[in-house]
């Protein structure tokens, strides 16, 4: 590759040290990309060890401090960049305060970062992790017939009386990036998973999969829920096909599989008899109906989605690889 072609190829991934974005790190530097990856501690070996031993991390993959709730934090960061992907957002569901918590960050930080994008020329995309979050959570209640897909929005009024902190926060910061990239004519796509699993590239483990390392390390009960998963490959897969295709526009949700949790357990029992995965549910309500997402969207722009049975057993293989589980 010419030098000019690979100052052509410089991206940015806030949050780079995250599970998704690590994978979407992962994959832009394989596709020959140099990525700017930000941060709150660069410094922090448990936040970039992983990241500076992939392939191609010595020679094109730069680290930098940023701060979400910091006004032109990223101004630096981007100026040069063809791209952005905003993954940094907090996953929290249980906090003191969750204005200060989940709701500035994820709001005034997407804020921030898309100000910065307005002020560079050379951006031709940006790619921002939202969360299926954003798409489903109404009052009503969804039932086998419902096929959900990117023209669903979350009722911010429902998830706000029901406590669905980061639900909102997801809600909030989404509406804002599309009031931000039309008002500075922004070329915007969203990303919209569902629960995250699959291999951590990161030595901690996160929400999403702890769902998973939960059950298998002593749960008593399981909810009556369905699980809407997404396996990580998928999502990082997406975000890289969302900035590369031309033809990319909107949302997209990313659901491979819609699954009542007890479904999950059974594929992760028949996949590894030795586990001792609860096997009574934590009420007496009847299980909830398997609704649906539509994948049309996403299998357009190029997502080839990863069986669930294959996502579980991954999940667990990197769970027994760090330490986390004995299997």
């Amino acid at each position: 590759m010419s030098t000019r072609e690979e100052k052509q190829k410089v991206v940015c991934v806030t949050g780079g040290a995250g599970y998704i974005a690590s994978w979407v790190v992962k994959l832009l530097l394989q596709r020959g990309y140099t990525v700017k990856a930000t941060m709150r501690d660069p410094n922090d070996p448990k936040k970039t060890e992983h990241l500076l031993a992939l392939e191609g991390a010595k020679e094109r993959l730069q680290l930098f401090k940023a701060d979400l709730l910091e006004e032109g934090s990223f101004d630096s960061v981007i100026n040069g960049c063809i791209g952005v992907f905003h993954t940094a957002s907090p996953v929290l569901l249980s906090v003191a305060d969750p204005q200060a918590e989940l709701i500035d960050p994820a709001l005034k930080g997407t804020l921030n970062v898309l100000r910065s994008c307005a002020k560079v020329s050379s951006i031709k995309r940006v790619v921002v992790t939202s969360s299926i979050a954003t798409v489903s959570y109404i009052a009503k209640p969804l039932t086998s017939g419902d096929l959900v897909d990117e023209t669903w929005f979350s009722d911010p009024d429902f998830c706000e009386k029901s406590k669905l902190w980061y639900v909102l926060s997801k809600i909030l910061a989404e509406k804002a990036a599309w009031e931000s990239a039309k008002e500075n004519e922004i070329d915007l796509v969203t990303i919209n998973p569902g629960i995250v699993i699959g291999p951590l590239l990161q030595p901690t483990v996160n929400l999403s999969v702890e769902v998973i390392l939960n059950f298998v390390n002593g749960a008593q009960t399981f909810p009556s829920e369905c699980y809407c998963f997404a396996d990580v490959r998928d999502v990082a897969n997406a975000h890289v096909l969302a900035f590369e295709n031309p033809s990319a526009c909107g949302r997209y949700c990313v659901v491979g599989e819609v699954a009542p949790c007890h479904d999950a357990l059974k594929i992760l029992q028949n996949l590894y008899p030795t586990l001792h995965l609860p096997d009574k549910c934590e009420d007496d309500k009847p299980f909830a109906s398997k609704y649906e997402y539509s994948r049309e969207k996403a299998e357009a722009l190029g997502v080839n989605f990863t069986p669930l049975e294959i996502s579980l057993r991954d999940t667990i293989e990197s769970l027994r690889e760090k330490g986390f589980i004995s299997v």
